[in-house]
């Protein structure tokens, strides 16, 4: 059924404030160019009314942390449905800039910047040209929608298309005007989607149930914790810890460094959880992570803050690697900035085919031992 806002003043008598409208949907896009994170915090815009080659113009393109590309469509005097055929036929164009494109667009939103250094500055981490654009998703924004739409989107969501609504409404509060937001889909369920679908056509093929754990060590995680304590985290916002929500007890999960390269291979014995509730097998029984790890310190910064607290899934190990210099690596590995991914390419094949030779101690019912 369609998505409704409601807004009480709290109080012994709750008072529902008045639903109303912006002055326009153009005020709505400006805003949203102006502050970003009232759509997500984890996007960086990267183009605004940008014309594409067939006719047309998207309202608003986005970047995620890996790379991935966010066509955002804004409804304005359309009907819903127009909008997602519409944004359907502007993603096709997406689909197929290349890395130099999307610098010029860049460039232009931006008068003159420069994609790689405001993508570094953004995610402190180096734009990679080969992974950019391996993906996208698309995110109509509206105050309202049908039934049929609504139907339409589930369904394209059901088949692994990253499509998405986020639902404005605006509410009057005395002089001022209120703005609520609420997504049709869970942002992490069209994230996976996005993540799990390449851009070239004829490269995915089915999973197979695998689990690719993204482990980036630093100030927030190291491999020796992880791997003494057994488990895998990811946190700093909740574009990092939301996939790992996808692990359940008897997953398996390749596990890698992006600066270094396969760390090791284990089975998954928990679900996730915020560092505060996460405890860790001591000589003097267990313990809260936030007592033990080498990183406490800095986990304790976030650790109230459900949106970029560090989440951590308990892992027992089949076979890993000592420490970082130990990690397996060459060319043509799977790799992806998510946290946690289900990769449904011919390279997570090859790199299966890899990793079971290099960690061979790789299943727990003894195969390969």
């Amino acid at each position: 059924m369609p998505i409704q806002h409601a807004i009480w003043k709290v109080g012994a008598s709750p008072l529902p404030l008045a639903a109303t409208r912006l002055p326009s949907e153009q005020l709505l896009e400006t805003m949203i160019v102006s502050s970003p994170d009232i759509l997500s915090p984890e996007w960086m815009l990267i183009g605004r009314q940008e014309s594409t080659d067939f006719g047309g113009r998207i309202d608003l393109l986005a970047i995620t942390p890996d790379g991935s590309l966010v066509l955002i469509e804004i409804k304005r005097d359309r009907t819903p449905r127009e909008v997602v055929a519409q944004a359907l036929d502007y993603a096709s164009w997406v689909e197929g800039l290349t890395a130099d494109r999307i610098a010029q667009i860049y460039h232009r939103f931006s008068n003159g910047g420069s994609l790689s250094e405001a993508f570094k500055r953004r995610f402190g981490a180096a734009l990679d040209e080969d992974t950019l654009n391996e993906s996208h998703q698309v995110i109509l924004v509206a105050a309202a929608l049908d039934d049929s739409t609504e139907r339409i989107i589930t369904y394209l969501n059901a088949r692994d298309i990253a499509i998405n609504v986020v639902f404005f409404q605006i509410f009057q509060h005395g002089n001022e005007q209120l703005l609520s937001r609420v997504w049709l889909i869970d942002p992490g369920t069209t994230q996976v989607n996005a993540a799990t679908s390449p851009v070239s056509k004829g490269e995915k093929e089915p999973w197979n149930g695998e689990y690719y754990v993204s482990f980036g060590s630093g100030r927030s995680r190291t491999w020796d914790d992880a791997r003494k304590y057994g488990y895998i985290s990811g946190g700093g916002g909740a574009w990092y810890s939301r996939t790992l929500k996808l692990l359940k007890p008897g997953d398996r999960v390749w596990v890698k460094d992006p600066s270094y390269g396969y760390l090791g291979v284990g089975e998954v014995t928990g679900t996730a959880v915020p560092v505060k509730e996460f405890n860790v097998p001591t000589p003097n029984g267990e313990k809260p992570a936030l007592e033990v790890l080498q990183t406490a310190a800095y986990l304790r910064e976030n650790a109230d803050d459900l949106e970029k607290a560090e989440y951590f899934v308990p892992v027992k190990w089949l076979q890993t690697a000592n420490n970082s210099s130990e990690a397996f690596n060459e060319v043509g590995l799977f790799g992806n900035q998510n946290t946690v991914c289900q990769p449904t390419t011919p390279k997570w094949r090859h790199t299966m085919d890899r990793l079971k030779s290099a960690f061979r101690n790789w299943d727990s019912k003894g195969r390969q031992r």
